[in-house]
């Protein structure tokens, strides 16, 4: 079989794996370029993908169970080295004659692996034959089909690394991609560089050069417009845009009242003083506190924040006339959030400002990050040009406060969270904790508790704190914020802030607790 040429990438077939994105990630952090893409895909995309070499990714499936998610075996002719990890391995080796059979014992956790013979893929691992690695499955190689011999085991997996004698298949039965994995990193680097010959060519300073020629073959000579939200993922992206087209690109920000403290003043001086990019600033937050008022449900205010966002930007839009592109900050998660193992999704993921826009002004998309993981997105936009503060900051939800009040959106309650959420912020910047967690927020309770301030009885409104850490956002942890960091941001928050004498700190963790209140 004839494949296209290969090039300095890496097909990603996902399984269904927690950790197929972790996969790609610790792949572009040796610099080289992959995709993760469902295992449906056909022969031919693959042919024409022209991948140096194929991962098959963990899952939650057996391969003995009715409907289980399969491998085409014809793409083992394409000559490329293929590595089957977790189902992976156990795929490969009952589509090719092996046995797989459910273990007694699931082994799931930390592993002590032996390893039994010389191997490429194992080639300059510090420690020795025997290291820890992750596990996390139910069934086991039983058998090995013809051609195949072990390199290494575990007390619960007699063939938890293995390849083909003659052909360039690998498979082991441990997550290499976990930190957990000893040298997990370096076997990944062995597979992609040592096995598969990629150079280290995925740079950030590439991808800028690339991306700003095929946005100007895009757009042509038309003009943009830009949904701007003060976030990471639009700045960046109307900053490349902007590098490629100048000043077609306009970006257009619509205040709905609902955003941390200065974040108006913040976004046009970044954008109209220090980059120099067109900016129009919509001050419409009467029309959504009119709009929100007496609305309680999360998902109804969600809704209305989104209808009445599409309009104004709408109507913005109209005043500038004759813009033909949107730019849309759409990350990598997002495009394989659209995806499943099975397949296409029914639900594609859109941009929490300006999803429905594209279809009700005919515009066409720019997605210039479409490609990207979120450090990537944050490295990109410091190649560019903008400042840490902008680069590094915490995500934040395209609905604003409006859902960290539980319950109706008013002025009044707007005011004091958006004073403590500046007070929490200014803290864990003060103590060097900021750029250590994911994301830190605070939320309005309309909940009543007694107190005493002055000798006197108050009877006021309580502020949750939430500090989490994470990678992606898919799980997160609480963050540990040491105790005289939080005593001085409640200190803080009861002493400065009128209607507030409560304080508490969330412990919870995603799951079973979202990032989010609402």
């Amino acid at each position: 079989m004839t494949a296209a040429p290969r090039r300095d990438r890496i097909l990603i077939l996902d399984y269904g794996s927690q950790y197929t994105q972790l996969i790609a990630r610790r792949i572009r952090e040796r610099h080289v370029y992959c995709e993760i893409h469902p295992p449906t895909v056909d022969l031919e995309f693959v042919e024409s993908f022209g991948p140096a070499g194929i991962i098959l990714s963990g899952g939650p499936s057996s391969v003995l169970a009715e409907g289980a998610p399969d491998l085409d075996l014809r793409w083992l002719d394409l000559d490329r080295p293929v590595l089957g990890i977790c189902y992976g391995l156990q795929l490969l080796m009952h589509r090719l004659g092996g046995q797989v059979e459910a273990a007694d014992d699931h082994e799931y956790g930390r592993a002590l692996l032996k390893l039994e013979a010389e191997d490429p893929l194992f080639a300059d691992l510090e420690g020795g034959a025997e290291r820890i690695v992750w596990m996390s499955h139910g069934d086991r190689v039983l058998r090995l089909p013809e051609g195949f011999e072990v390199l290494g085991r575990s007390d619960n997996s007699p063939f938890a690394a293995v390849r083909h004698q003659s052909r360039p298949i690998w498979g082991v039965q441990f997550h290499p991609e976990v930190h957990h994995t000893d040298g997990g990193g370096q076997m990944l680097a062995n597979f992609v560089h040592g096995l598969c010959g990629c150079e280290p060519s995925w740079t950030m300073d590439a991808f800028i050069e690339e991306t700003v020629e095929r946005i100007r073959e895009q757009v042509g000579s038309r003009r943009v417009i830009c949904g701007l939200s003060g976030g990471v993922d639009s700045s960046v992206a109307a900053a490349l845009v902007h590098r490629a087209v100048g000043d077609r690109l306009t970006c257009i920000y619509v205040d709905h009242g609902l955003m941390r403290e200065n974040e108006r003043a913040e976004v046009e001086s970044l954008f109209q003083e220090s980059l120099g990019i067109p900016l129009v600033a919509v001050d419409a937050s009467q029309r959504f506190l009119k709009e929100l008022a007496g609305v309680a449900d999360p998902e109804k205010k969600r809704r209305i924040i989104g209808h009445l966002f599409i309009e104004v930007f709408e109507a913005e839009a109209a005043k500038l006339g004759g813009a033909d592109c949107l730019v849309q900050g759409t990350l990598y998660p997002d495009v394989i959030e659209s995806l499943s193992v099975k397949g296409p999704s029914a639900t594609i993921k859109t941009h929490h400002n300006v999803g429905g826009l594209p279809e009700r002004m005919s515009l066409e998309l720019v997605e210039p990050l479409r490609e990207l993981f979120k450090d990537e997105v944050r490295e990109v936009g410091r190649r560019l040009g903008l400042p840490e503060r902008a680069v590094g900051r915490h995500p934040f939800p395209g609905p604003g406060l409006a859902i960290r009040i539980m319950g109706e959106v008013t002025r009044e309650r707007l005011q004091p969270l958006r004073r403590a959420d500046a007070i929490l912020l200014e803290e864990i910047r003060r103590a060097g904790l900021y750029d250590e967690i994911w994301q830190a927020l605070a939320v309005f309770l309309p909940i009543q508790s007694v107190g005493v301030m002055g000798d006197a009885r108050t009877y006021e409104n309580v502020i949750a704190i939430r500090c989490v850490t994470s990678v992606d956002a898919m799980t997160a942890d609480f963050a540990h914020v040491p105790p005289e960091v939080l005593g001085c941001i409640s200190n803080r928050i009861i002493n400065e802030v009128p209607g507030i004498n409560r304080v508490v700190y969330d412990i919870s963790s995603k799951p079973p607790a979202t990032i989010e209140w609402e």
